[in-house]
């Protein structure tokens, strides 16, 4: 009896629900880099100084310290980029992926993955327009999708609206560190 006691108080504290796939990842990658007709998969070990300094600036450290970055090539052209972030929240992961021009600047976000509680707000801040606020940012720019929808929805979309925001800061200061270490 203790066990089960145990067990439901582990639960309803930590309430994560299962994840959901939202959108397919190979759907995602055609749907942000839709000219390309291959893509490279480059990996980039970060050193620990380059880990600190990440996390520093966007409070993340990457699964394994390893960051992987997808560029779409169209022939021997570079057509973009993108790279998948999760954002661990107290409702769950979200997953993240952005979507980068050749010149550097967020050319879409989508997001691919959320948890069975966490998905109607995610579609609610979706349909607000969430991720039309993040084409053209560049590194360096601050990812501010939520606070332009925040009269438009309620509270707990708000709030996944603003966890969203923090995968595209995370994915803008990834690319702008470290994706010129990687480009193939």
């Amino acid at each position: 009896m203790i066990e089960f006691v145990v067990a439901t108080v582990t639960a309803a504290l930590l309430h994560i629900t299962p994840t959901v796939v939202l959108v397919k990842r190979p759907d995602a990658v055609r749907t942000l880099l839709p000219e390309a007709e291959q893509f490279v998969a480059g990996e980039l070990h970060l050193s620990d100084a380059d880990a600190h300094r990440l996390h520093e600036a966007v409070d993340w450290s990457p699964e394994d310290g390893v960051v992987v970055f997808y560029t779409g090539k169209q022939g021997d052209r570079v057509v973009g980029a993108l790279l998948f972030v999760r954002v661990d929240t107290p409702h769950g992961p979200v997953e993240v992926a952005v979507g980068f021009e050749p010149g550097g600047s967020v050319a879409g976000v989508v997001v691919t993955k959320a948890t069975v509680e966490t998905r109607p707000w995610i579609v609610e801040a979706l349909r607000a327009g969430l991720t039309e606020g993040y084409r053209g940012l560049k590194p360096g720019d601050t990812a501010a999708g939520a606070a332009a929808l925040k009269e438009k929805m309620a509270s707990l979309p708000d709030y996944m609206a603003a966890q969203v925001d923090k995968g595209v800061a995370r994915a803008l200061a990834a690319y702008g560190a470290f994706y010129n270490h990687v480009r193939a």
